[in-house]
């Protein structure tokens, strides 16, 4: 599978380590991220990251900041991408099985790298259910579509 993975400063070593641990599964890999210490910008590899997954270039994404909240947010603006943060395991299987996620997202601030890759795995060998949760993510892209969701909403 092509993957591709981005980062910012916080993230250089574990990204690495997520990296070759993906290579060693068999996967190839893009990195987009930055191997600097130097202060750099999370929105850069979010929004990388993203475009690769919704053109097609790659197909899922790996994201890692400090928390893997402000790239993730980079990520989900734009257009098909389902970017999930995920601290544990059995949130980043549910991500996949439920939301049909297409880019994982964590912190290097958060989840050391044996978490790191134990989250990784759940999530990649994690595939979509669909059925009943395909009108979930239905409803979500036409949110992302149109800014609004046109069913009742209850309450």
């Amino acid at each position: 599978m092509k993957l591709a993975i981005g980062n910012d400063h916080v993230a250089v070593e574990l990204k690495k380590i997520v990296a070759a641990h993906l290579r060693e599964l068999g996967h190839e890999v893009i990195d987009v991220g930055t191997n600097s210490t130097e202060r750099f910008n999370y929105p850069i590899s979010g929004y990388k990251v993203a475009r690769l997954v919704a053109d097609g270039q790659a197909e899922l994404g790996i994201l890692i900041c400090g928390t893997g909240v402000g790239i993730s947010l980079a990520a989900n603006k734009v257009s098909g991408i389902r970017a999930c943060v995920c601290s544990e395991p059995y949130t980043a299987r549910l991500s996949r099985q439920h939301n049909n996620s297409n880019i994982l997202a964590f912190g290097a601030r958060v989840v050391g790298s044996e978490l790191a890759l134990m989250i990784v795995d759940e999530w990649l060998n994690a595939t979509y259910e669909g059925g009943r949760h395909q009108t979930r993510v239905d409803m979500i892209t036409e949110i992302e579509r149109t800014g609004e969701l046109k069913v009742a909403l209850e309450s």
